[in-house]
């Protein structure tokens, strides 16, 4: 029992692993939520784990996965929380993983952007991103990676949650498979060659 206690305190007093990362798409949950605007965040980080060859398993607040990449642990998390708690499943994942809030990635739809333009700030104001602004709630800053989609703004007064949550149209789809594979590309220098370097090619 003794060496029980101990194993736990030790387990529990770890530091944060350097090498280990969050990558955090957002979305909503369910088949009426597949593949629309609001959900390119889960787009991308599926698109990162099949690459990668690996499976997603329902874990607390989120499915998740894991895989290894050039010695970095890279994990990635889909909140099951819907988008406007994302924060919950964010803040758990990174105390139970022991993250630091620099190997925090969150990859979102941002309709202040052009489709295809991608956007990569180490921090920044949520913008009126519903998860974004939960996930500041949560954690209590805003000094964390966001990775933004641009999807356009291409809709009428009053047609913001319809345009959102609507599915892409069929000229819009090569579009969105390049955008997704930059970010794909982007989140793994994320992990390897670091925010200002990735930063500098993605805006190149």
């Amino acid at each position: 029992m003794l060496q029980w206690f101990k194993k736990l305190f030790q387990q529990q007093t770890l530091p944060p692993d350097p090498m280990k990362y969050l990558i955090v798409g957002l979305g909503n949950i369910g088949s009426d939520y597949e593949h629309t605007r609001h959900n390119i965040g889960f787009d991308v980080v599926d698109y990162i784990a099949k690459d990668a060859n690996v499976s997603w398993k329902q874990e607390t607040h989120g499915d998740m996965t894991e895989f290894k990449f050039k010695g970095r642990t890279i994990v990635l998390l889909k909140p099951t929380t819907f988008m406007n708690l994302s924060g919950k499943a964010v803040r758990y994942w990174m105390e139970k993983l022991k993250i630091q809030p620099d190997n925090l990635m969150v990859v979102l739809d941002d309709l202040n952007l052009d489709l295809g333009k991608l956007r990569l700030r180490n921090k920044g104001s949520d913008g009126g991103h519903n998860g974004l602004k939960d996930i500041e709630a949560k954690l209590g800053h805003n000094q964390y990676t966001r990775l933004r989609m641009g999807i356009g703004n291409n809709f009428y007064k009053g047609q913001q949650v319809n345009f959102v949550l609507g599915k892409w149209k069929p000229d819009e789809q090569e579009k969105v498979e390049i955008m997704i594979e930059k970010a794909a590309k982007a989140v793994k220098n994320f992990t390897t060659i670091g925010l200002k370097l990735t930063m500098d090619e993605l805006n190149r």
